[in-house]
């Protein structure tokens, strides 16, 4: 075990001496010195465990020995040694981050005990370093800003089957971060030093979708005077991200298949295939599965791809992660567009918890950018948020009155679940988890009306 560097600062010889044997004695390696200067000198030259510094010394005093030491190392443990006239000194220097103080004058038995208690902390503090870095290097993700549960398994599951090479299926309503999570993936696997390669497949008509894909050679149609790679070629050795995989015809999906089946493509007007190496990663906000059963989707390609999936909650449905991506991104819009305003009002911060986001975290981080602009003061208030907020904010922040009735809180969830769904009572019912009838009976009941499309 490597012994403990200790830095001990007396202008007393003597006493420095006794001390310095005492904790030689208890396995420490000791430097002195015999003024603040010194000391100074010495910490900025090497790295220390621990220092011991009377406060009281000739030229640079012991707490500024202490501000220096800290600075230097958060980590080191500073002891401080004083006499009984100087408690006040002491306090400070506690406040400064002193570990702990003796009075003189002080036995070498104490010192070495107190001192120990002081490097059992330093360890343990370590210790809780390592194990937070370990946990971080496991589960933290560069840009995805969370706090609660949902995402946190969400995040298990990415750290999971990025090891692998399996195909993912990400699904989940637009602007949940479904990008954002693909990245992730390629990011925490060993396919990291490899490109990561993204396209909307509903961005692009058919024929130039196919050509982004798979490339073409010099003469396959109008217009293509040059062989170009496709980006399953481009991904090769990295990660190809297929967003809104739906959108694709059953033609290409044809191809997808086989690229999925034999890992190799053919670039558009040429006869021979060959191989390809990129990891696919798929994500769509439609129900593939109804897609299929419709016959717009092939069933071999939805369970080629749907090895691994994973599906992305609603920001309505995390709601304790709204507050911190809301501050997320408000440092973010302050950096690119300037702004006073630093923190939400806890009437706003309250509005915007209760709001229901149907455009999910996409519309969140819109929704600050804007604010940032209106807003006047430090803080971002109710009244600088959009109006499709501000029922939110007043039902979120309303005061008196009686208590809501189960009966009165089914009726408001149901209208709310309807209105997200653009009174879609298929949809909604299968987001309330209840049958259409059961649907049916209780807008009736209520006396709901749909909203008109």
């Amino acid at each position: 075990m490597d012994k403990t560097r200790i830095l001990l600062v007396e202008d007393d010889l003597s006493l420095g001496t006794l001390m310095s044997m005492e904790l030689k004695r208890r396995g420490h390696e000791v430097e002195t010195a015999k003024s603040g200067e010194e000391a100074t000198r010495k910490l900025a030259a090497g790295e220390y465990d621990a220092v011991v510094t009377d406060l009281k010394l000739g030229d640079l005093d012991g707490l500024e020995v202490l501000k220096r030491a800290k600075a230097r190392d958060p980590r080191t443990e500073v002891l401080v040694m004083t006499g009984h006239g100087s408690i006040d000194t002491a306090v400070a220097a506690m406040k400064a981050g002193a570990y702990d103080y003796l009075t003189k004058p002080v036995e070498a038995e104490e010192l070495g005990l107190v001192l120990d208690k002081a490097l059992e902390h330093r360890s343990l503090v370590h210790e809780v370093e390592r194990l937070r870095e370990a946990v971080r290097g496991k589960y933290s993700f560069e840009g995805i800003v969370y706090s609660g549960p949902r995402m946190n398994k969400v995040l298990e599951l990415v750290s999971k089957v990025a090891a692998t090479d399996a195909t993912v299926l990400i699904l989940g309503e637009s602007g949940t971060g479904k990008e954002l999570i693909a990245r992730a993936v390629h990011e925490k696997s060993p396919r990291r030093n490899g490109a990561f390669v993204a396209i909307n497949c509903g961005a692009l008509p058919e024929g130039l979708l196919e050509s982004e894909l798979f490339g073409h050679v010099r003469g396959a149609f109008t217009g293509a005077e040059r062989n170009k790679r496709g980006l399953f070629e481009e991904a090769s050795g990295g990660t190809l991200f297929l967003d809104e995989i739906s959108e694709t015809t059953p033609a290409l999906q044809v191809k997808l298949l086989r690229a999925l089946q034999e890992g190799e493509i053919r670039r558009v007007g040429d006869n021979h295939p060959f191989k390809v190496s990129g990891r696919l990663i798929a994500a769509t906000n439609k129900d593939l599965s109804k897609l299929v059963e419709e016959g717009k989707f092939r069933e071999d390609l939805f369970y080629r791809l749907k090895v691994f999936p994973i599906d992305l909650p609603p920001l309505r449905d995390r709601p304790e992660d709204i507050l911190p991506l809301a501050e997320h991104f408000l440092r973010k819009a302050r950096k690119k567009l300037g702004g006073k305003a630093t923190k939400f009002s806890p009437e706003a911060a309250k509005g915007l918890r209760r709001y229901r986001w149907p455009g999910n975290v996409r519309e969140l981080e819109h929704v600050v950018e804007r604010v940032l602009i209106m807003a006047s003061g430090m803080a971002i208030n109710a009244a600088d948020l959009p109006p499709e907020i501000l029922p939110a904010v007043a039902a979120a922040n309303a005061k008196g009155g009686p208590p809501q009735t189960l009966e009165e809180s089914e009726r408001r969830h149901v209208r709310q679940v309807l209105e997200d769904c653009d009174g879609n009572q298929a949809e909604a019912a299968k987001r309330l988890g209840v049958a259409r009838n059961t649907l049916w009976r209780k807008l009736r009941a209520y006396g709901i009306q749909p909203p008109k499309k």
